[in-house]
C-alpha cells in the first residue's frame, strides 16, 4: 500500500504573514523599479480597484444607515416635543373652554342679580351635595363670616333655588324648593292667585314641581304663567320667579286647581348661587 502523502496546513497567522510580505514587496517593486510598474498596477486594477469598490460601497450603505438612525432619532425627538406641546395645548383649550362657562354662569348671576336690585346679595359656590342627580340639598362655601342666616333665600339662573337651613362659619347648607320637605308659598304673576308649590323629586326626572290648592275661579291661568313667591309666604321674600304653569286641572273639589310647573333653575348643574342678605321678617 502506498501511503499517504503528509498534508500541509499552514495557520491563518502564517498566511496572514505571507500576504503581508508580498504587499509589501509589491509595494517596494512599485516605488524602486519601472519595468514591473505596468504589470503590478495591472495586477492592481484587477484585484485593488474591485476591493477599493467594495469597500467604498460598504463605507456608503453604512454612512447611510447612519445618517438614517441619526434622521430617526431626531424625528422621535420631534415626535415627543409635538406630544408635550399637545398636551400643553389641550390642558390651556380645557382652561380656556372652563373659563368661558364660568364666564357664561357669572353672566347669568349677574343679570340675576340685576333683576332684584332692591336685595343685597353675596355669591356663593357649591362645594357639595347630597347623593342623587338633583341638587335638592347642597352646600354651599360661604357661612355666618359672611353675613349667611338660617331662612335667607337663594337664588340661582333665573330666579329661586331654595333657602338656607343652617350655618357654620364658613359653610351653609340649602334645602331647594324641589325637595320632597319644601313647601312654598306662591301665587301666578298675571292673576295674583295663590297656590302651593311643593317639592317632588319623582317629578323632577320629568324636569317639573308640584302645584296645589291653586284658586283660579276665574279660569285664566294657562300653560307657561309665570309662578313667583307670594307676600304671604314666612320663609321666603315676595316675587321671586319659581316657574312656569306646565299642566294644570281641576281638583275633585271643584274649588281649586292642581298641575305642574317647569322650575326656572336647572336643579342638575348648580355650580354658583346668590344669597340675598335679608330675611323676611326683616
Amino acid at each position: 500500500m502506498k501511503k499517504k502523502k503528509p498534508k500541509i496546513t499552514l495557520s491563518s497567522e502564517y498566511v496572514l504573514l505571507i500576504f503581508s510580505i508580498l504587499c509589501v514587496v509589491m509595494i517596494l517593486l512599485t516605488f524602486n523599479t519601472n519595468m514591473t510598474a505596468g504589470p503590478l498596477r495591472s495586477v492592481a486594477s484587477y484585484v485593488l480597484v474591485p476591493l477599493q469598490k467594495g469597500i467604498n460601497q460598504v463605507g456608503s450603505v453604512v454612512t447611510g444607515w447612519s445618517e438614517k438612525v441619526v434622521n430617526l432619532n431626531e424625528v422621535v425627538a420631534e415626535n415627543e416635543e409635538l406630544k408635550e406641546k399637545i398636551d400643553e395645548l389641550t390642558t390651556e383649550n380645557n382652561i380656556l373652554q372652563q373659563d368661558k362657562y364660568e364666564l357664561a354662569r357669572l353672566r347669568k348671576l349677574y343679570k340675576l342679580d340685576e333683576k332684584y336690585p332692591e336685595y343685597d346679595k353675596v355669591a356663593a359656590r357649591v362645594i357639595g351635595k347630597d347623593a342623587g342627580n338633583w341638587f335638592h340639598n347642597f352646600v354651599i362655601d360661604k357661612g355666618s363670616k359672611d353675613g349667611l342666616k338660617v331662612d335667607m333665600n337663594v337664588i340661582a339662573g333665573s330666579g329661586l333655588v331654595g333657602r338656607i337651613t343652617s350655618v357654620s362659619a364658613n359653610s351653609a347648607s340649602v334645602l331647594a324648593v324641589i325637595d320632597d320637605t319644601s313647601n312654598v308659598a306662591a301665587q301666578i304673576l298675571s292673576t295674583s292667585d295663590n297656590c302651593i308649590v311643593t317639592g317632588n323629586l319623582q317629578l323632577m326626572n320629568e324636569n317639573k314641581i308640584a302645584i296645589s290648592k291653586l284658586t283660579d275661579s276665574d279660569n285664566k291661568v294657562s300653560p307657561g304663567e309665570k309662578v313667583i313667591t307670594s307676600n304671604i309666604s314666612d320663609k321666603y321674600l315676595p316675587g321671586i320667579l319659581i316657574g312656569y304653569v306646565d299642566e294644570i286641572d281641576t281638583d275633585s273639589n271643584n274649588l281649586t286647581k292642581s298641575g305642574t310647573l317647569r322650575p326656572a333653575v336647572d336643579f342638575a348643574h348648580l355650580e354658583e348661587v346668590l344669597v340675598i342678605l335679608k330675611l323676611k321678617g326683616e
